[in-house]
């Protein structure tokens, strides 16, 4: 192989899980960056504000349903393909400059799916904690979510074991939410078709993403314990 060809096919696996090194924008902290801006300038301070972090399943929620946001003081800041490690770079500015009360973590549908590397349990779970760590040093409720049933993921069909997986690092962040005293909002098991581990059928279009009827069981379950964890 040649050294041309190497370069052409290590670009392409690359960009296939999210590291291309011509973008030096990876976490990409460009994409809220003006939206941030402008809320720290007009509403510096909200009491009960609240942030979403999270990856796809977070950033389409607000097209889905704009009026739960609006309504609930509620600030989306997923980004579609993201793992644990890009929102460790992003927390900073797309959550604690927002100056909220209470963040909502939802992560790790794309670590399990390899997209920026091999996955590793113990380390997926450290960047939560760590996550945990910088919210609380600056006084922000942090509420921990599981991760949403699936068996297969249609980007990356050779990873295998995907609802083993799911199920323990479930399993890992409830235990250490509930060490912890943080409240931990289980979607999992209201979600899951529980004889085969996939999403229960009618709430996703792929097997992924929640659909209307999926987003609405969300909301549900985790409406009433941001109410109770605000002042």
């Amino acid at each position: 192989m040649s050294y041309k060809q190497f370069i052409i096919i290590a670009g392409a696996i690359m960009s296939t899980i999210g590291l291309d090194a011509q973008n030096p924008d990876w976490a990409k902290l460009g994409r809220y960056a003006e939206a941030n801006k402008q809320l720290i300038a007009t509403a510096p301070v909200s009491e009960g504000r609240v942030v979403l972090i999270g990856n796809s399943i977070t950033d389409c929620w607000p097209g889905n349903h704009k009026e739960f946001f609006t309504e609930n003081g509620l600030i989306g800041r997923g980004i579609s393909g993201q793992t644990s490690y890009q929102f460790i770079v992003r927390f900073r500015e797309d959550v604690v400059a927002l100056r909220p009360e209470i963040v909502v973590i939802n992560v790790a549908t794309n670590d399990i799916a390899e997209n920026t590397g091999p996955y590793d349990q113990s380390r997926t779970l450290g960047n939560i904690k760590s996550m945990v760590e910088i919210a609380r040093a600056n006084g922000i409720k942090v509420i921990l979510t599981s991760v949403l049933p699936t068996d297969r993921f249609g980007w990356r069909p050779e990873i295998e074991d995907v609802v083993g997986k799911i199920s323990r690092l479930n399993n890992a962040i409830r235990d250490y939410a509930q060490s912890e005293g943080m409240p931990y909002v289980d979607y999992y098991s209201a979600m899951v078709d529980s004889s085969t581990g996939a999403m229960k059928e009618g709430l996703s279009s792929d097997g992924v993403h929640p659909n209307k009827e999926g987003y609405a069981i969300m909301e549900e379950i985790l409406l009433p314990v941001i109410e109770r964890l605000r002042k």
